[in-house]
């Protein structure tokens, strides 16, 4: 059994056993989270890309846990450059075992720059604790055809960003769900900021009634064990 907490936005823990891994470490700022940075201490920190809200507190709780980073190869090494105690760049297609888990990075339409630097291709990420649970974090994108492909890997969890402007509309996420058919489809990046205000239960609506997936509307701070 593993648990899946939401933090908000596009920031989760996945907990497996007495490990845990943070996707997208977007806390101590984010206006809609009910945690805090000291709540947390990551075995390891994922990075999907490298816009502020997805990484700001990554380095502060890698040296605080003295934990790994890893991240699409040039904002691993941008989080090098800061200070984070160990970093491990990937890049799309990449598959790597470690001791927390294997992690696979796929494709993601969408940019990564931070303070105007270029951090690199944007992912998403396939992440298989030691249980063997699956949960896909489709990062910030737009709809694409391969996500079918992905879907091939057997997900347990897909984090399908809803919000539209800058990602997926709902819409297109409810297509994202048909192509990747995961056990349980969890809405993310959206109604944290007015740009993407986006009706969660009717996403729920749409997705359940063309599909076998279970979409579970989390709450900041609620999780779901899977």
């Amino acid at each position: 059994m593993a648990k899946l907490t939401f933090v908000g936005h596009a920031t989760v823990e996945v907990q497996s056993g007495e490990t845990s891994v943070l996707i997208d470490p977007f806390i101590s700022d984010n206006p809609v989270a009910t945690h805090s940075v000291d709540d947390f201490a990551p075995d390891a920190i994922l990075l999907t890309h490298g816009h502020f809200d997805h990484i700001p507190d990554a380095v502060p709780l890698a040296k605080r846990h003295n934990c790994p980073i890893v991240a699409p190869v040039e904002l691993a090494s941008y989080c090098e450059t800061q200070g984070a105690p160990e970093t491990v760049g990937m890049n799309t297609g990449g598959v790597t075992r470690f001791e927390f888990g294997t992690v696979m990075f796929t494709p993601a339409f969408h940019s990564s720059s931070y303070d105007g630097q270029y951090m690199g291709q944007p992912c998403g990420i396939v992440f298989t604790t030691n249980e063997g649970q699956t949960v896909y974090h489709a990062g910030d994108t737009a709809l694409f055809s391969d996500m079918r492909l992905i879907g091939e890997e057997g997900i347990d969890v897909a984090l399908l960003p809803i919000g539209s402007h800058f990602t997926m509309d709902p819409k297109a996420a409810a297509r994202a769900a048909e192509f990747i058919e995961p056990q349980f489809v969890v809405p993310i990046h959206y109604d944290t900021f007015p740009p993407i205000e986006q009706n969660a239960e009717a996403y729920k609506t749409d997705v359940e009634g063309r599909t076998s997936a279970q979409v579970i509307v989390l709450e900041p701070g609620e999780s779901l064990e899977f």
